[in-house]
């Protein structure tokens, strides 16, 4: 596919679906975060998205979910207790 065409079309689709500030990148950044979120090993996640370096995929493109930082200080509280 001709990258104009992918550009066109994704600006099109975002219009769309009201994501004018999204990036056809950022899709990449939340397939990453979606994986480790549903426990996928980080590693795993890495040789999927293509990443040469680990740091690359938990550092630049994984964003921790609200979600994901409750469980986190949830599950540290309970040594409190």
């Amino acid at each position: 596919m001709d990258p104009r065409n992918l550009n066109r079309h994704w600006c099109a689709t975002r219009k769309r679906a009201g994501l004018d500030g999204y990036r056809f990148h950022d899709q990449r950044h939340s397939f990453v975060s979606l994986l480790l979120d549903l426990g996928v090993a980080p590693h795993i996640v890495r040789e999927i998205a293509g990443h040469s370096d680990l740091q690359v995929t938990l550092g630049v493109c994984a964003h921790v979910s609200t979600d994901e930082k409750r469980k986190a200080l949830t599950q540290l509280s309970k040594l409190f207790q």
